[in-house]
């Protein structure tokens, strides 16, 4: 008789891949695809100049006007993100950059790992890996080729009230993640 617990555990085992999810790989493909399309358009339409930093003269920023797109609310404004979310750590000495990118690199072999692994079964799961994923790629290969992230997403309230200067792929993470804990 078979021993039923080797032959589960090989089946299961670590490294166990299945190839229905070269989809969600293909999803996370076009949230990239779609993330640099889109800041491509944004560097070559939105008016700008690249100049120092006003706060650092190492670093290059882009000063643009704001096109109104929703007046009062939604405006296209380019900018240079040097830091991580929300600019944090941009004022940093330039080992950010680094950081960033490695963290990223590391976090997204790690999704991949996971995303490959996930069951047939399981629907939202795999959108929320692939979204995830192609948000920390769009924004890794900014990074690695600029050395900065490319924004232009600027929501606001007249001048009351301003969100920082976002793009799609943050919006691919972030979005993913409010939906995962809205909807608990």
């Amino acid at each position: 008789m078979p021993n039923t617990m080797q032959t589960n555990s090989t089946k299961n085992g670590l490294f166990q891949f299945y190839l229905h999810n070269l989809v969600w790989l293909g999803l996370a493909v076009l949230a990239i695809v779609l993330d640099q399309w889109t800041k491509l358009i944004a560097l070559t339409k939105i008016p700008h100049v690249d100049l120092p930093c006003q706060e650092d003269v190492e670093k290059i920023c882009a000063y643009s006007d704001s096109i109104q797109v929703l007046p009062h609310i939604f405006d296209w404004t380019l900018a240079y993100n040097h830091g991580a979310a929300f600019s944090l750590l941009s004022d940093a000495g330039g080992w950010q950059r680094y950081l960033f990118t490695g963290l990223a690199s590391v976090v997204s072999l790690l999704f991949i790992f996971w995303l490959m692994r996930i069951p047939k079964r399981l629907i939202i799961l795999p959108i929320a890996v692939s979204l995830i994923l192609g948000g920390a790629i769009g924004n890794l290969i900014n990074r690695i080729t600029l050395g900065y992230v490319i924004d232009f997403i600027h929501i606001h309230y007249e001048k009351t009230w301003s969100f920082p200067v976002f793009n799609l792929a943050d919006s691919s993470i972030t979005g993913t993640v409010a939906n995962r804990d809205l909807s608990r």
